[in-house]
């Protein structure tokens, strides 16, 4: 049985890690697998949801392969999660379950994150007698903030959903977060593919920026070229044909 599914609903794609009786934990050929499924999905779909098939979302890297690892090693492992950190693409995970270590690192790799009932937010490093690896650092003071990282990291704070969401770290809470993700999604699947790649490169962009102005430049050129295209010409069409018609 595959360890990464994908599946194409209309531009949607959605990843499936399926271990389940290893509660999806990360090796390097799950992790290679995962980062070719996550490039398939760049190349045929508007938007990517991540998710793990129950009970868990990921329990993190393999620990016989992680206690083996140097750089090398450990680099394949994160393979998986930095290649959802890179895509192109918008992306979701749907975190049905514990979301531990590297699986961690997959859950803050994608672009926002909606938290089921049974989610659990666990950094998990320190109490293995292990550095954090995979930038989960940097990741989780970026979309938190520094001592709710620092809780997690340092003092083993392990967050659920309800808590997640409190504290920015998952952007809804949903009984059913798959389709939560795809109801999420369908604003991308139904927009123009090259605007959708072209605004989440710019929001990457603009991100890093600290002056207003900067921003409006940075916007300025890819706006100017989306009022050249034929889908624009034909959304503006259809709405002043709807405007009219009330």
């Amino acid at each position: 049985m595959a360890e990464v599914l994908l599946e194409h609903n209309d531009s949607v794609a959605v990843i499936t890690i399926n271990d389940p009786d290893r509660r999806n934990a990360l090796t390097v050929d799950l992790s290679q697998e995962l980062a070719d499924k996550v490039a398939e999905a760049e190349r045929e779909a508007n938007a990517l949801i991540i998710t793990g098939a129950p009970p868990a979302f990921c329990a993190g890297a393999d620990l016989t392969q992680l206690g083996n690892s140097k750089d090398e090693g450990l680099r394949l492992i994160y393979k998986g999660f930095l290649a959802v950190a890179n895509a192109t693409i918008p992306t979701i995970a749907a975190v049905n379950g514990a979301a531990v270590g590297a699986g961690l690192n997959l859950a803050l790799a994608a672009d926002l994150r909606v938290a089921g009932p049974k989610a659990r937010f666990d950094a998990r490093f320190l109490q293995l007698g292990i550095h954090p690896g995979g930038g989960m650092t940097w990741m989780l003071q970026k979309i938190t903030n520094r001592q709710t990282a620092t809780a997690m990291t340092l003092f083993g704070q392990i967050l659920d959903a309800d808590e997640a969401v409190a504290k920015g770290l998952a952007y809804a809470k949903a009984e059913d977060p798959l389709a939560v993700a795809k109801e999420l999604a369908k604003a991308a699947a139904e927009a123009p593919a090259a605007l959708v790649r072209t605004i989440k490169a710019t929001m990457r962009t603009t991100d890093a920026m600290h002056d207003h102005a900067e921003a409006v430049e940075t916007e300025l050129l890819p706006q100017v070229a989306s009022i050249d295209t034929p889908e624009f010409a034909a959304r503006l069409a259809a709405m002043k044909a709807r405007i009219s018609g009330r």
